[in-house]
């Protein structure tokens, strides 16, 4: 079964581009903000992994991502926030995001990075 990833971003272009990159290997649902994600989730549903954008209407990436954070049913899912603006605090990112990618970005890094974080193996599952 694919393991399933939730693209979030307001941008209709962006959301088909990141669909079309990552639909051979994971199935992808899209949202076009934050606020329409947390309903998603909220409605039962439970991704692998979400990619989120930063700067969108309704409930922007950082809201939802510490939304998220703060739930204890969403905060052990891995975030990775795409933003058009530098970020220069990491220490203010929350916890539950592994990547913090600048656009524009390069669609293969990306992926590589989606499949890292979907397929690697947990070091306590190792010992």
């Amino acid at each position: 079964m694919k393991k399933l990833v939730l693209v979030v971003d307001d941008s209709p272009a962006l959301r088909m581009l990141l669909e079309a990159m990552l639909k051979q290997q994971y199935k992808v649902v899209a949202a076009g903000d934050g606020l329409s994600a947390l309903m998603w989730l909220n409605n039962g549903n439970t991704p692998d992994l979400i990619i989120t954008d930063i700067q969108m209407p309704q409930m922007d990436g950082w809201e939802l991502t510490g939304i998220l954070n703060d739930n204890p049913l969403y905060n052990d899912i891995p975030v990775m926030v795409l933003t058009g603006t530098r970020v220069d605090n990491l220490t203010m990112v929350p916890s539950n995001v592994v990547n913090v990618i600048q656009k524009p970005f390069d669609p293969t890094h990306l992926v590589n990075l989606v499949d890292v974080q979907l397929n690697s193996t947990p070091i306590e599952a190792m010992s």
